[in-house]
């Protein structure tokens, strides 16, 4: 089972595919969300070094980002093997 935690956001890298998906409006619709509801649903993040790379929830993340938030609740997953 994977274990919700907080993990601090400079360390997460968005993929540049994946940046390229944000939508502003969902940005701010979620960050209002979030200032009264807090954050409902964590992210999904896997290792990468000395980095986490984003594997879902970019709004999620943009919006902490924006409310100032220095960390973010989120799933850490392994990569799938090929």
């Amino acid at each position: 089972m994977l274990e919700k935690r907080p993990y601090p956001l400079d360390l997460i890298y968005v993929p540049v595919k994946r940046a390229k998906t944000l939508d502003q409006q969902k940005v701010l619709t979620l960050a209002e969300d979030i200032l009264k509801n807090g954050q409902k649903t964590p992210i999904q993040i896997r290792a990468d070094n000395k980095r986490f790379v984003l594997i879902e929830g970019l709004h999620r993340l943009e919006a902490i980002r924006a409310l100032g938030g220095d960390t973010i609740e989120a799933y850490l997953v392994r990569a799938r093997l090929h």
